[in-house]
């Protein structure tokens, strides 16, 4: 395999922006293990010394808009962010805390005076600043946060409080230590009215680092990981700011005190406002995978060189990835990073076209749904690569030198936030129901009366289990003793799309079923939906699944001649390991016989055995800087 053309494969249209990423990680060699060998206050001023560097070097400016000092490209942004994975999470996401949500929420939620104010500090580092949304006693239901911001017309200000505890804003990245200004979530009151959650610049600390009067910051203290970012809590007393502070894009205050918005329903204003912040889901699942290749590269080049018992009666020892075991435990998951990697690059590709053209809000949720699931299975797919990584790796694996822990503490936290994974997979199914909602009601009675019937038939088909004796009868065709190859309809693309769209679309039709009976029982909303919570997030991965299998199909119908051949076994790997996994539901639901069911067992098995020559190639083809990988287990790779 020629790793060079699959790395620029992988690289896609940003590959300048990541090789500048890299060529920075590769120089950087005290870069890897600072988290075990700097007390926690140093580390963290070495990562700030680190994010100061990055931006002086201008890398940062890379996606904010020209008149700022930047160059305007949002794609290069995002894959440089991902690619910054390969080295100290803390740098990363301290970067991702000032230049993806600071700044970001300057650019998108504010106007004209604070662009000019402020952008060209936070984005050059000169402003440090916080993303203060997330409060003790409400996290992902940012709707319903406490702290306010209420209206002064006498004075012109805004009095931002904390009224309760459970206000209190926690887990803030940039707060504990070097944060100067926060952009402040609170609910806005205006002339006694409380018109929902708007953000706000607030100052918390003066120039030498003393917080400002009425504030309060501490420590969050130690945490499993990313102890180089200085997360922090923040109570606010009374503190005023000028009625100038409101970043003002979606709603107005006049000096009289008035409010206004162009978007009048004030649920539609606050989700407008949030999805202006997607770019951090987006951020934050492209690391995850990036995490990922990390740890992949690290345990397969491992395999590939450490040797382990051997035949009875033979002195050789064996290759840990020659044994069959080995290679189930790693290599479909290198295929799912494959898969997840080239479904991030289309989720990327997306979002540049919705925030370059203004796109309709049908478009915008659409993209905020994609970045909800996709930040949801590559963050789990994170932890459970790195986890499974270290086991393979066995005792050498848990020791800090070889990263592999530090990798497993940094990225645990990344399933929680930017959204936690359970909530952002219900964002997804909510989603999918209201435009199944949506299709229904656009049926003429007629066109009801057949979807009706059709569902009816659907069950029934599974109660009289007929779908069982079609597969069985599938499955001898073409006969298993034919010179044919046996198992062509196994790696068919349209085999793999039909499977995962019947679940993805049997599962969504079922929700719906269950919803709709039980509201028409009486039953409360809510607890209908609770009742069906299970299910609703079922359908949302079963969705999110069917659109990475299918970004990877695309991927290889797209990739040049000379790679596609090897890229379509990771791609028909990572196809039937999906399914697979989920057997017994397709077992449950007639889309496999037993006898088939056992077909895709053995073809993944001969697809490990095909992708094994090439492993090392493809962990090669992410690119890692060798100074992220070459840890003292593993001799640096000769594939670079």
């Amino acid at each position: 395999m020629r790793t060079s053309g699959l790395r620029d494969y992988l690289d896609g249209p940003h590959k300048a922006a990541r090789d500048v990423v890299r060529a920075e990680l590769a120089a950087d060699t005290e870069l890897y293990d600072l988290a075990v060998r700097l007390p926690r206050d140093e580390y963290r001023d070495k990562v700030l010394e680190l994010l100061q560097r990055a931006t002086a070097q201008g890398h940062p400016a890379r996606g904010f808009p020209k008149e700022f000092g930047g160059e305007g490209d949002l794609g290069g942004f995002i894959a440089g962010f991902e690619t910054m994975a390969f080295g100290d999470l803390s740098l990363m996401v301290k970067a991702g805390v000032q230049f993806g949500l600071f700044a970001g929420a300057i650019l998108h939620l504010g106007t004209e005076r604070h662009h000019e104010q402020y952008l060209a500090d936070a984005i050059g580092g000169r402003l440090l600043g916080c993303f203060a949304m997330t409060e003790t006693g409400h996290g992902s239901n940012v709707q319903a946060l406490d702290t306010t911001a209420t209206y002064d017309a006498a004075t012109g200000e805004f009095v931002v409080h904390t009224p309760t505890p459970a206000a209190r804003k926690d887990y803030i990245g940039n707060a504990a230590r070097h944060g100067r200004m926060a952009a402040v979530f609170a609910q806005l009151v205006v002339g006694g009215e409380t018109h929902g959650v708007h953000c706000l610049l607030v100052p918390i600390r003066s120039e030498d680092g003393t917080p400002m009067p009425g504030v309060t910051l501490s420590d969050c203290g130690p945490k499993l990981g990313l102890n180089g970012v200085d997360n922090g809590r923040i109570v606010f007393d009374q503190v005023r700011v000028p009625r100038e502070a409101l970043l003002d894009r979606y709603a107005q205050v006049d000096a009289e005190g008035n409010y206004a918005s162009e978007i009048e329903n004030p649920d539609r204003r606050f989700f407008t406002m949030l999805g202006t912040l997607v770019q951090g889901r987006v951020s934050v699942g492209g690391a995850a995978i990036n995490a990922s290749k990390v740890a992949l590269t690290i345990a397969i080049r491992y395999g590939a060189q450490r040797r382990q018992f051997g035949a009875p009666g033979s002195a050789d020892e064996a290759l840990l990835l020659d044994y069959r075991m080995h290679q189930r435990r790693l290599l479909p998951l290198l295929a799912r990073t494959y898969a997840l990697h080239f479904a991030q690059a289309e989720l990327v590709d997306e979002f540049v076209r919705i925030f370059d053209d203004s796109s309709n809000e049908h478009d915008r949720r659409a993209l905020e749904a994609q970045a909800a699931g996709t930040k949801a299975l590559g963050t789990w797919h994170a932890t459970e690569t790195i986890q499974t990584c270290r086991e393979a790796c066995g005792g050498a694996g848990y020791l800090a030198e070889n990263r592999l822990a530090t990798l497993k503490a940094d990225t645990e936290v990344f399933t929680t936030f930017e959204g936690d994974n359970t909530v952002l997979l219900q964002l997804v199914a909510k989603g999918l129901l209201t435009d199944y909602r949506e299709s229904f009601g656009k049926l003429d009675p007629l066109g009801t009366a057949r979807f009706i019937a059709a569902q009816a038939v659907e069950i029934a088909v599974e109660k009289a289990a007929l779908r069982p004796l079609i597969e069985r009868l599938r499955d001898v065709v073409p006969n298993r003793n034919d010179a044919a190859d046996p198992d062509a309809g196994l790696r068919d693309d349209a085999y793999h799309s039909g499977l995962l769209r019947f679940r993805e679309e049997h599962m969504l039709s079922g929700v719906a079923r269950r919803l709709k009976g039980g509201i028409d029982a009486g039953d409360e909303p809510f607890e209908v939906f609770n009742r069906c919570q299970d299910h609703v997030i079922a359908a949302g991965r079963a969705h999110v699944d069917r659109i990475v299998l299918e970004a990877f199909q695309t991927a290889v119908q797209n990739a040049p001649e000379e790679i596609r051949e090897q890229l379509k076994d990771v791609y028909d790997l990572h196809a039937l390991a999906t399914i697979e996994a989920e057997r017994a539901w397709y077992l449950e639901h007639g889309r496999l016989s037993p006898g088939r069911s056992k077909g895709i067992t053995a073809l993944v098995n001969e697809l490990c055995a095909a992708v094994r020559p090439v492993a090392v190639d493809l962990v090669d083809a992410f690119g890692v800087p060798g100074a992220a990988v070459d840890v003292p287990m593993v001799v640096p790779s000769q594939h670079e």
